[in-house]
């Protein structure tokens, strides 16, 4: 019979191979890549389109506004840099802002709050055309906006009838385009969205697109996207609030 000195060492070597290694998980991957990079944040793009106020007079009021609040919410959320391109067309919109989570849902609220304000609102009937998480880089190597002095070519016949899911495919397609462009334009150029829209027009988003994708009850609006982030996860079921719980209600076997 082995004595209990020999089975203390055989014990030990039973324990160390039952010993739990630290796992790596794809959040700690995560970080380890954007501290590489030295990003404080991850990186989001929301696009959004919508109809301008008709009361509004000036269309650069509506750039002023967003330059303005991009400012602030820089000042607040330290470090967030905001990116993007705003394109103002005669009557609508369209936005594309690539930012962190906490400035992007801040926009998401704004539009919220233009939406309860009804006609008086600088702009009306905003919808959301995509949100794109954890994107990998940015397209825009800065904010600025664009006064479109002509209407964007209009759609034929054949094209007011594609489905809504081609239109956006479509939309989205000509936008990353015109991303990748203002990409090879000089950095900080303050001129790359004039430039590269004069001289690529045919990656300007039709106009009458917007009009149709508005329409499109599929795209929520900002106030819907809100309820449903908002909405808690944890829903207490109709049973739960039965005392006592149903399986008291059960025939005993």
């Amino acid at each position: 019979m082995a004595s209990s000195s020999e089975r203390i060492p055989n014990m030990r070597l039973e324990m160390e191979d039952f010993a739990f290694e630290e796992r790596v998980t794809m959040y700690m991957l995560r970080q380890d890549k954007q501290r590489e990079v030295r990003k404080k944040f991850l990186l989001h793009r929301l696009i959004f389109i919508a109809r301008i106020s008709p009361e509004l007079a000036d269309k650069r009021d509506l750039g002023g506004y967003y330059e303005q609040l991009y400012q602030d919410l820089q000042r607040y959320y330290q470090g967030d840099g905001v990116t993007g391109l705003l394109l103002l067309y005669p009557s609508y919109i369209l936005h594309i802002v690539e930012s962190s989570n906490d400035v992007l849902f801040s926009v998401l609220r704004d539009l919220g709050h233009m939406q309860r304000q009804g006609h008086s609102a600088l702009i009306l009937e905003p919808r959301i055309l995509v949100i794109s998480h954890d994107i990998p880089n940015r397209l825009f190597q800065q904010w600025s906006y664009k006064v479109l002095s002509v209407p964007a070519r209009r759609l034929a016949a054949a094209e007011q009838t594609e489905s809504h899911e081609k239109l956006v495919s479509e939309s989205l397609t000509m936008l990353m385009k015109l991303g990748v462009e203002m990409l090879k334009t000089p950095k900080r150029s303050k001129n790359s969205a004039d430039s590269v829209l004069d001289k690529e027009p045919e990656l300007i988003v039709p106009q009458d697109n917007i009009e149709q994708l508005l329409k499109n009850e599929a795209l929520l609006t900002p106030l819907q996207y809100l309820d449903t982030y908002d909405c808690p996860i944890n829903v207490v079921m109709d049973s739960d609030r039965v005392w006592p719980p149903y399986e008291h209600f059960l025939p005993i076997p």
